[in-house]
């Protein structure tokens, strides 16, 4: 596990905070600290515009390998970027999906067709996906999904009928990679296919799911005979299972670090607060406060042990603890922002109501021990995965 960085870490740190001190105002400058969870409704276009800003200076995709069109950085260099994008302010990334997620995907089991057609789009901030895993009756429990697909050789199609939900920025993007039952009467992980469906046409319609925080950055997306052509499966027909355990092992990434320095910046606002407003005296209140501290600098570490390895989308040990440790000690931060707040965490301005930041921070983080994986899950996995213990019985309707 690296922890300390070198020399020329420490110079590319500096370029990258330049460049950003650079070009991150000016009409960007809304954009400062605006569209991460519980925001991502906020500034679509402007953000798509900061996207192609980014692909300018090719500060999109840095991780990936230069044939892929990225920049082929070091995990050191990647931790570095992800840290000062963040600490700078850099707004929540309309890519966010297609460069973590779609891309190494599509670059890991994709023919040289469908990377030279589809990566491209992702570079350089033009073209933007969604996630098509979640169903009403397959959250965490993916291997349920319900989502038909069929092939019509006469149309050299795929035809694909049925319900995702849950969908971030569905309403915003171009492309979603959706998991499908393409093998009638199979069940559990078998029979699945990865499919890579373009939004912009009559057989999907897209229903926005109105959140805590009264945005609604979320939806539902119906898939009623939905066409995408032969060349955009993934793999072969019935690959769907294995590919989309690689893809959550790619969410598991770099991308960690920066999402960590977003916690660091809500933490230094409570603290900023916990000052002004009398609250640090409090005893109880500073405890937590060295709690959140502390707990943050373990989630860094154990990011740091799990990024150490090959960044193939293999699960690791590490990584499978990851997503459980974060939610519930962001949940507990939430918690902090409101008490230290005091009274003012139950006030809002005036009309229309705008929640202020750590409110907003407040609300969504009680979504964060369930979306991504329940906690349950996430202890099963553990359990199962990592610690080889017995799986429990599956029931199945």
């Amino acid at each position: 596990m690296k922890i300390h960085f070198s020399d020329a870490d420490e110079a590319f740190r500096a370029e990258v905070a330049s460049w950003l001190a650079d070009n991150l105002g000016g009409e960007f400058e809304p954009l400062r600290f605006r569209g991460g969870p519980g925001d991502e409704h906020s500034f679509p276009e402007q953000r798509k515009a900061w996207e192609r800003k980014l692909a300018e200076g090719r500060w999109t995709c840095v991780g990936w390998a230069a044939e892929d069109g990225g920049r082929g950085l070091s995990i050191s260099q990647q931790v570095i970027f992800h840290e000062e994008y963040a600490r700078a302010g850099g707004p929540g990334r309309m890519g966010h999906i297609g460069e973590g997620l779609a891309g190494p995907t599509i670059a890991a089991f994709g023919t040289p067709e469908q990377k030279r057609r589809l990566l491209p789009g992702i570079v350089a901030g033009r073209e933007f996906w969604c996630q098509g895993y979640s169903e009403p009756g397959a959250g965490s429990d993916l291997a349920n999904v319900k989502t038909r697909a069929s092939f019509d050789a006469a149309s050299g199609k795929w035809r694909i009928s049925g319900q995702k939900v849950w969908t971030s920025l569905a309403h915003e993007s171009d492309w979603c990679f959706v998991i499908a039952r393409s093998e009638p009467g199979s069940v559990g992980h078998q029979g699945l296919s990865f499919l890579l469906v373009p939004m912009a046409q009559q057989g999907i319609s897209v229903r926005p799911i109105e959140q805590l925080t009264g945005t609604s950055e979320f939806n539902e997306v119906f898939f009623d005979d939905a066409e995408t052509a032969a060349e955009n499966l993934l793999g072969a027909p019935g690959d769907g299972w294995k590919i989309a355990m690689a893809l959550l092992g790619f969410e598991r990434g770099v991308s960690t670090l920066g999402q960590q320095m977003l916690f660091h910046n809500e933490l230094e606002e409570i603290i900023r607060i916990a000052k002004a407003n009398g609250a640090a005296r409090d005893p109880l209140l500073r405890q937590r406060i060295a709690e959140a501290w502390s707990g943050l600098r373990v989630l860094r570490y154990n990011s740091l042990r799990m990024l150490s390895g090959a960044q193939d989308g293999t699960l690791r040990r590490e990584a499978m603890i990851y997503k459980l440790c974060w939610a519930n000690w962001h949940v507990e931060l939430g918690k902090l922002a409101m008490d230290v707040l005091g009274a003012e965490a139950e006030l809002l301005e005036g009309g229309p109501y705008q929640l202020g930041r750590l409110q907003s921070m407040f609300l969504f983080s009680r979504s964060d021990t369930i979306y991504g994986g329940t906690n349950e899950i996430q202890r099963n996995i553990i359990a199962e995965r990592a610690l080889g213990m017995p799986r429990e019985p599956r029931v199945r309707a």
